[in-house]
């Protein structure tokens, strides 16, 4: 079991500073040369784990202005998790000390939007729309814009079962080695929310 190299706060101050410079369009492309690759030839140490939507508009290596070996990323239609992105995550929290898991939903999530309007989903893609519709359900009562309340509930929903379904996950979080916290990117302006 290995120990975090960096604490949850560090690594969080870090994507939000990340985060800052992408919105406001002053990058600085960190880690994302020639010494990098060679400096991480050994082994990884990623500070973070991000579960992200597979939306091509949303990466988070440069959302957040990270570079070669700095985040940890699962990506799924919706951040829907399976069992095998729940053990990419645990892998990454056991295995290379990740002291933090970020779930980053997004605005206008095209699976959220189709499970919040019931559309029909061929193959495989139906069982992305049925892991997010008891999101979809559970936001209905809520007041304001049904797509955003389907959103931040679908990102809380993914949170909590991510302590639920893994003990790896609850042990490191109850022991504070660990933190797991929501997100949602913002398509229009660039900027994340943490939830």
């Amino acid at each position: 079991m290995e120990q975090p190299t960096v604490h949850a706060e560090a690594a969080l101050r870090a994507l939000q500073e990340g985060n800052r410079r992408f919105a406001a369009g002053q990058t600085v492309h960190p880690h994302q040369d020639a010494a990098r690759r060679e400096e991480i030839l050994p082994g990884q140490r990623p500070f973070a784990v991000i579960l992200a939507c597979s939306d091509s508009r949303v990466p988070p290596e440069v959302i957040f202005d990270q570079g070669l070996g700095d985040l940890f990323v699962v990506r799924t239609a919706g951040q829907v998790v399976d069992d095998v992105a729940l053990g990419s995550i645990e892998y990454a929290v056991e295995h290379l000390g990740v002291p933090l898991v970020v779930v980053l939903g997004h605005t206008r999530c095209g699976a959220v939007t189709a499970a919040l309007h019931g559309d029909e989903a061929p193959g495989h893609i139906a069982a992305v729309v049925q892991a997010i519709l008891p999101a979809v359900q559970e936001a209905q009562s809520l007041p304001g814009d049904p797509l955003a309340n389907a959103i931040d509930t679908h990102i809380r929903r993914v949170v909590a079962h991510l302590r639920a379904a893994s003990p790896i996950l609850a042990e490191r979080e109850h022991a504070g080695t660990l933190r797991i916290v929501g997100a949602r990117y913002n398509l229009e302006n660039g900027e994340v929310e943490w939830m």
